[in-house]
């Protein structure tokens, strides 16, 4: 395995926290066991801090740096990260020193032992403990993980995002598509600091979007591998019920005499409704076909350039 270690860390608008943390980072670097590198994503940041990464690079030799020439998010800065990246693990970790690069050897070591996805587990005090205690209670009993936390920073092998398609905003939930695909899953406590300089990026709107995005991503992992199952099951009960009320109708209308119109729309409504979940299992067998394949293509495009780098 390719040990040297890539600590991808994205900045937006942190000019002031990029010359300690590099200082840090040095100081953990020189008194670790561990081989790394440090790089820099400036997401499309409107002060200095392309600036001083580029000195800071200067300055340090085992740090990159890549440019965005706007604000596109976390995801897209880790995605180019991830393609600027020589090491054989990954580590996302912000620019915003609530975590210290002191503690990246504690997140690293689970995957030396054997692990392939490490997650942090905030240990602190901070503004949004509620908020994340009830987003990470939601998210493990959705995807029925036993990790503390989905949204910290993380550590993980190089394969383990390879052929991983990520929406936009679903770096937070590589911990779930890493384990349903079979990964090691390892967590570990870290120390949360309070921000020294700069202001959070936290929105509330945020939140139903986290909420509407765990969903689209259980769909993902989960509904769509077999569409016709789940929407074929839920077909055959509403037109099964539509029929049994259908039976009940004609007794009603033939042997007692008496007719129930709304019961004749419920019927129509009943089984109308299972006819149509049938046509929506049957058109979301075509596109996991087509995810399946693109998956596929992905992969051997991901092997071609591994063969040519190598």
């Amino acid at each position: 395995m390719n040990n040297l270690i890539s600590v991808i860390v994205p900045a937006y608008n942190e000019e002031g926290n990029i010359d300690e943390f590099s200082r840090l980072f040095d100081e953990m670097a020189k008194n670790s066991e561990y081989k790394f590198e440090l790089i820099y994503i400036d997401d499309g940041s409107t002060d200095n801090t392309f600036q001083k990464i580029a000195i800071a690079a200067e300055n340090y030799d085992f740090i990159q740096y890549r440019q965005h020439p706007s604000n596109i998010g976390l995801t897209d800065a880790l995605k180019t990260g991830f393609t600027a990246s020589s090491g054989g693990i990954y580590v996302f970790y912000p620019a915003d020193l609530q975590y210290l690069p002191e503690d990246i050897p504690a997140l690293v070591k689970p995957i030396i032992d054997g692990a392939d996805v490490v997650t942090g587990w905030k240990q602190g005090r901070y503004n949004k403990r509620f908020v994340s205690s009830v987003y990470n209670f939601i998210s493990r009993k959705i995807f029925g993980l036993r990790v503390h936390d989905l949204n910290s920073v993380k550590a993980f092998r190089a394969n383990v995002v390879k052929d991983m398609f990520l929406r936009r905003d679903w770096h937070r939930y590589i911990i779930p598509m890493a384990a349903d695909r079979g990964f090691k899953i390892a967590e570990v406590k870290i120390p949360l600091y309070e921000r020294r300089w700069g202001s959070s990026k936290f929105s509330i709107w945020r939140i139903p979007v986290g909420v509407l995005d765990m969903l689209a991503v259980k769909t993902q992992i989960s509904l769509l591998k077999k569409p016709f199952l789940f929407f074929g099951t839920l077909g055959s009960i509403f037109f099964t019920i539509g029929i049994l009320i259908g039976l009940v109708a004609i007794y009603f209308r033939f042997v007692e005499g008496e007719g129930y119109r709304p019961m004749l729309y419920l019927v129509i409504l009943l089984a109308g409704l299972g006819l149509g979940l049938f046509v929506l299992g049957f058109l979301g067998e075509g596109m996991a076909a087509i995810r399946e394949e693109l998956a596929a293509v992905r992969k051997k495009i991901n092997d071609l350039t591994d063969k040519t780098d190598d």
